[in-house]
């Protein structure tokens, strides 16, 4: 099956989904340094993801899909911390932190495929 559009990628509409979650997830976060960084983290997941496949070769949508996986792992990381600081739950945490390692293996075998 041929992908002709960047919506139609599965790990897109996870990093999408995973987007819309941290947003509402720390909306009235205080701790804006933190807030920002994690939300611009997830936007960076799908955004490389849409950017790269639009870019329409191999060799850069590689490239930005190796980008969105960093970023993926950005966000689980700064989950890492907000769980530590008290900014969400252990089970919201585990909602999107598992989120984030599904993502980051789809985006890997993406990434073997090309």
């Amino acid at each position: 099956m041929r992908i002709s559009r960047f919506e139609d990628i599965i790990a897109w509409q996870k990093a999408h989904l995973l987007t819309v979650e941290i947003y509402k997830e720390f909306l009235k976060c205080k701790d804006f340094n933190f807030r920002d960084q994690i939300q611009r983290a997830s936007v960076s997941v799908m955004n490389n993801i849409a950017e790269g496949f639009e870019r329409g070769s191999n060799a850069d949508f590689k490239r930005f899909l190796f980008i969105a996986k960093g970023s993926s792992g950005e966000v689980r990381s700064l989950l890492y911390l907000g769980l530590s600081l008290g900014y969400l739950s252990q089970k919201k945490f585990d909602e999107l932190s598992a989120l984030t390692l599904g993502i980051s293996r789809m985006i890997s075998g993406f990434i073997k495929s090309l």
